[in-house]
């Protein structure tokens, strides 16, 4: 048997943006998946998970099987292949992050699922297993940049750079973000695709934005440094202004993002937007008032804290 966890994630600046070549900042978070892995007899896959089950034979073409756990079918069969073993593998998923609200949960599946089937077969290194959560992410989100499982493999906070890759940001900052979930359903596609038209029709507009949003990604890498919360909650405001331009904001999130701000240092949408998180940053002085506001909003609220461990494996 092996088993591990990884964390989830939260985009603190620069979505949208990245896909354009500006940086983003992005920090795991202390919510985790634990995946479970062990050996069974019997030629087949089965995953259990609270989001469903899947039991298929092995071999069968990724394409034919229709599940959000296809990343961890298409893990298993590839090890079993690689190895040349006559047997199936059973796992067991558990997760702390919500689904689909942009706070990392299938990247978590896929780092914390490539580490314990791996495992089963050989010792892997962090970058090799890596490298297979992102082929097993690809098998639900083709074009990922590779940027959620990296920062959900080696933890802590991380600029991500579509040209240039990743690169850990040195800090002591482990400040609190409380996080608050819309409950709008949105789709990343449509909405990434709306900012893409927005950016056609409005070329000079969307340049000058990016222009913005690389130096205030700049600025932050250094507040980071100095743990200067108040200056990062003032560029979550800036940030949220130029979200609010692309268009990726509505009604809803704009009155959690108000009430946030009364008592957090700043907050602005995290992920794609159009629904999903907004985050409000906070320490232990007005972490408690900024729940209670957004909670007294009817607001589905928690807090987390940075996660400096990443993978664990155990």
């Amino acid at each position: 048997m092996s088993k591990a966890s990884a964390p989830g994630k939260a985009i603190l600046f620069g979505e949208h943006f990245v896909v354009y070549g500006v940086k983003a900042i992005l920090c795991a978070i202390n919510k985790r998946v634990t995946v479970t892995a062990e050996k069974i007899p019997q030629n087949k896959i089965l995953i259990k998970s609270n989001i469903g089950e899947l039991d298929a034979p092995l071999k069968k073409p990724i394409s034919e099987i229709n599940s959000p756990l296809k990343p961890f079918y298409y893990l298993a069969n590839k090890m079993i292949e690689k190895h040349n073993q006559k047997t199936g593998i059973k796992i067991f998923v558990e997760s702390e992050i919500p689904l689909g609200v942009g706070l990392g949960s299938s990247s978590a599946c896929c780092v914390a699922g490539a580490a314990s089937i791996s495992r089963l077969f050989e010792e892997t290194s962090k970058e090799q297993i890596l490298e297979l959560a992102i082929e097993a992410e690809r098998t639900i989100f083709e074009n990922t940049s590779g940027a959620d499982c990296t920062v959900c493999t080696f933890g802590g906070l991380m600029e991500y750079d579509k040209k240039r890759g990743f690169s850990q940001i040195e800090s002591d900052s482990n400040f609190n973000l409380v996080i608050a979930n819309s409950n709008i359903e949105h789709s990343t596609d449509v909405v990434v695709s709306n900012v893409g038209q927005f950016k056609e029709k409005n070329e000079e507009k969307f340049l000058n934005l990016c222009q913005k949003e690389s130096e205030l990604v700049k600025q932050v890498s250094i507040m980071l440094k100095n743990n200067d919360l108040r200056g990062l909650g003032k560029c979550m405001h800036d940030n949220q202004k130029f979200l609010e331009i692309i268009g990726i904001s509505n009604e809803k999130l704009r009155e959690m993002i108000k009430m946030a701000e009364d008592t957090s240092f700043g907050a602005k949408i995290t992920g794609a937007g159009g629904g999903g998180c907004i985050i409000a940053l906070t320490d232990e002085s007005n972490l408690e008032k900024t729940i209670l506001k957004l909670r007294e909003g009817n607001y589905d609220c928690f807090s987390v804290k940075i996660d400096f461990k990443g993978l664990d494996t155990f």
